[in-house]
Parts: C-alpha cells; sequence; structure tokens
C-alpha cells in the first residue's frame, strides 16, 4: 500500500470473502426477525454461542455466532469496520489466509471470553454445587438469602416465590425431606438456566482482530476517525485495545458488551499474524 492514507471510500470493488461475508450477515439477521415473528423461534438462543459447559452449548456455534447480531446497529457497525479494513488486508492476504484469520480470530475471541466468564462464575457454581450435595435448613437460609442467587425477571421472582411458598408449608407440615428436595430441585433448574444465560452473538471479536493486523501491517498510514479526525493505525489500534481494556476491567453487571472477546480477537490475531511472520516461507 503506497498511500499513507487510508480512507475507506478509495474502494469500490468488494473481494470475495468480504462480499460473501456481508451477504450471509445480513441473511442472518433478516432471518432471526422473521423467524421471531412468523414462526416464534428464537434464532439467536439457537445459533448464538452459549457458554460452553451449559446444555444449550452446540459445537456448530462456535462458527454460526459469527453471523449473529442483537440489532441494526450492531450488525451495521461490525460490518462497516469489516469493510473499511478488510479490503484491503483481502487484497493484500488472499481470500485463503483472510477467511483462516478470520475464523481464528472470532474463535479465539470466545476462548477467552468465556475463560474468563469461567473464573468469573465459579463462587456461584461451587455454592450450588454444595448445597446441591448437601443440602440442610440452615444452609436454605444462608444460600437464599445471599446475593450469591439474582432472581432479575418477574419470572425468577415470582418463581422463587412459589418455590418458598412450597418449601415453608413442607416444614411446617413436618416433612423436611421433601421440603429440601423442593429446594434442590429448584437450584438445579436454577442452576441450568444460570449456566444456560449468557449466549454471545456478533463478529466483533473477527473484526478488532482485522482492526489489529491493519494496525501492524499498515502502522503508519493514516485512518480518518468519523470521516474527518486522522490519527496513524497503530494509534488507532492502541486507543481501541486500551479502551475495551478499561471497559472491560470496569464492566458492570448490566454491561452486554463482550470485552474481552474483543480483546481475544486481537490476542489471537496477533498470535497468528507472529506465527505467519516466523514460517512465511513455508505458507506460500
Amino acid at each position: 500500500m503506497s498511500n499513507q492514507e487510508y480512507r475507506p471510500t478509495g474502494f469500490n470493488v468488494l473481494p470475495t470473502v468480504i462480499k460473501n461475508l456481508l451477504i450471509i450477515n445480513g441473511i442472518f439477521f433478516l432471518a432471526t426477525i422473521v423467524f421471531e415473528l412468523k414462526l416464534h423461534i428464537d434464532l439467536t438462543n439457537i445459533l448464538g454461542l452459549h457458554y460452553f459447559f451449559s446444555e444449550d452449548f452446540r459445537p456448530y456455534q462456535l462458527i454460526t455466532y459469527l453471523f449473529m447480531h442483537g440489532s441494526f446497529a450492531h450488525i451495521f457497525f461490525n460490518m462497516f469496520a469489516l469493510w473499511m479494513f478488510g479490503n484491503v488486508l483481502e487484497n493484500v492476504w488472499g481470500a485463503k489466509r483472510f477467511l483462516i484469520y478470520y475464523v481464528v480470530c472470532g474463535i479465539g475471541a470466545v476462548l477467552l471470553h468465556y475463560t474468563i466468564h469461567y473464573f468469573e462464575i465459579q463462587p456461584t457454581i461451587t455454592a450450588l454445587n454444595d448445597y446441591i450435595a448437601y443440602p440442610a435448613i440452615d444452609k436454605f437460609k444462608e444460600l437464599f438469602s445471599s446475593e450469591i442467587l439474582d432472581f432479575s425477571t418477574v419470572q425468577e421472582k415470582q418463581s422463587f416465590r412459589e418455590m418458598l411458598s412450597s418449601y415453608q408449608s413442607l416444614l411446617i407440615s413436618g416433612n423436611t425431606e421433601k421440603a429440601l428436595q423442593t429446594s434442590i430441585d429448584f437450584v438445579l433448574e436454577y442452576k441450568k438456566e444460570f449456566l444456560n444465560a449468557p449466549v454471545v452473538v456478533g463478529a466483533s471479536g473477527s473484526v478488532f482482530g482485522l482492526l489489529l493486523a491493519f494496525g501492524m501491517m499498515f502502522p503508519n498510514s493514516m485512518i480518518y476517525m468519523y470521516f474527518f479526525f486522522p490519527i496513524k493505525a497503530k494509534y488507532f489500534v492502541i486507543l481501541y485495545g486500551a479502551i475495551e481494556l478499561f471497559g472491560a476491567v470496569n464492566s458492570s453487571e448490566g454491561d452486554n458488551i463482550a470485552h474481552y472477546a474483543h480483546l481475544g480477537g486481537m490476542l489471537f490475531g496477533f498470535i497468528l499474524i507472529k506465527i505467519w511472520n516466523k514460517g512465511r516461507k513455508q505458507f506460500y
């Protein structure tokens, strides 16, 4: 790339992989809406990526989640970035290498995301497993009065109230064993839903990998933020990486952005580029 300025409007022809990725993502997005409205089928739950140790996880979700998006803004900005940075990379790398990179970054993104998630949820899972294995009346009070269990939706709160009413009635009637079994059944169901709940969707991990690759390959190229503010690609990558790291460390419970997935895409992209550069003669 001889020009040190990178302007998205300078590209008029879509490379093969970019074009097909845009089409497939568009089809998945429209299908999600149609299936929900007409057939009452939640494609996000089927094709989005569930936690690896949940009942709803399926291996194919490692790929299909890349084509699912939660909103129009989500898919629009991901696809714009895919075209903006991917266009150059596919023309330089070729279709095969570009597609490999895109998929590796996407899978790497969720590997890091769910690895972090594993450690984050361990206190909750440990407490649930401990109660299931050794149920007791005093432990019941301790478990359900703590902040370990979260009943955030109306349905969850209603379900808990119904279980608690049945539990207390059984205790009053002297049927302690059945009361404890009622609480165990509830905890088992809660654990199942808790593990199934997180669903990752979107190509953001792969897109952040593309952003990193562009910054590494064309570090001094100028990117025009919002088509007006010029910034060198290497600083643009550092800026976005820092923003995501800050967001990951300071994310709140209501934050639906998978910051670690973005960082995972960049990390695996960096590793793959280093591997390719080291064995360049063997790759071609």
